[in-house]
Order: structure tokens, then sequence, then C-alpha cells
């Protein structure tokens, strides 16, 4: 199939560098993949832009840079003006629903949203929502598999914020699992 380029957008102090992290943990540590990881931020630390950059193949990876992903995740407004141009025609767009409106694109593009800071609010914790994003992205991708991103999560976080951070995770995959099912009769 090839490799399937990735990219990660948001805004300092949203996590979206763990986030690419973590999928490309769960790829190469945990799912028998190839992953690697660019990023790049602003000069503030937080309130900036910032992006994570992953690739993902069951080969060996022999260019690092990601030009026109396959998948996108938006978690700000201003991720999103800047990359979505970056998108594939037939790609898929994943966006935090409540800070993303989406506009321009084409028609082929698949959209998914998720109020990933809501939820992450309702855990207690606002700064979890990368991490329900990740949950959601793994259940909307199939990318890496579920228990590939879950070790990933539980390997890539502090050990006191394990337990939060996995509820993160399961929200966001729930939630991604249930909008590919579709409405309930």
């Amino acid at each position: 199939m090839g490799p399937t380029e990735i990219k990660i957008g948001g805004l300092g102090g949203q996590g979206v560098i763990l986030g690419g992290i973590i999928i490309g943990k769960a790829a190469a540590l945990f799912d028998d993949k190839h992953s690697c990881l660019t990023q790049a931020f602003g000069p503030e630390a937080r309130g900036s832009a910032c992006s994570a950059q992953v690739v993902v193949d069951a080969e060996p990876i022999l260019y690092p840079y990601v030009h026109n992903p396959h998948l996108m995740v938006a978690m700000s407004q201003d991720a999103f003006a800047k990359f979505s141009p970056e998108l594939r025609k037939d790609g898929t767009l994943i966006i935090e629903e409540d800070l993303v409106k989406p506009t321009g694109l084409p028609s082929t593009v698949k959209v998914y949203a998720v109020p990933a800071t809501r939820i992450a609010e309702e855990l207690g914790k606002k700064m979890v929502l990368n991490i329900v994003m990740v949950g959601f992205f793994t259940a909307i991708t199939g990318l890496v598999s579920e228990r590939a991103a879950r070790e990933a999560v539980k390997d890539s976080v502090p050990p006191a914020t394990i337990d939060l951070n996995m509820k993160a995770f399961e929200r966001g995959f729930a939630y991604g699992k249930q909008l590919l099912a579709g409405p309930r009769n």
C-alpha cells in the first residue's frame, strides 16, 4: 500500500506533538510497523501554531517528510486554515468539532468530528483533549490497532496520569466507533 502520511495541527499547549509521538510509537513499537515523526512549532511555546508529521508504513521509511497527508487532524481553526490545503483530495480530516469549522474542502474529503475538548473537560482535565483525539483517530482510521494505541498512551504519559489518559483514550475511541456505526434506530 505504501506509506501513510499524517499531519496533526493545533496550538502549542494542546498536546499536538505528544499525539504524534503516540501514533508513531503505536505503529513502530506495538504494531510491528515503521514510523517516523517530524515536528514544527513557532518560537512561542503555548498558543502558537504547531504540527506533528507522522509517516507509517509496513516497510522501512525512505522519506520522512509529509507533503500531502492522507490523514489530517486539526485541533484549531488556525491549524485547519494553514494545513488543510495540503490534504489529499481523497484524504480524511479529523477535527475538534467545537474549535474547527471546515470550509472550502473538496467533496471527496471525508470529515469526522469529535467534541474532544468537551469530553476532556467532562473528565476533569482539558489537557487530555489530545488523548481523546488519539482514541478517536484510532477508531476512525484503523491505521494502528486499538491495543497498540493503548500501550503507546501508557508508555508516553506520566505514571500518575495513566488512569486519566486511558479514560480519555477510551472516550475518544468509543465516540469514533459509535460514529462509524451510524445512528441507532
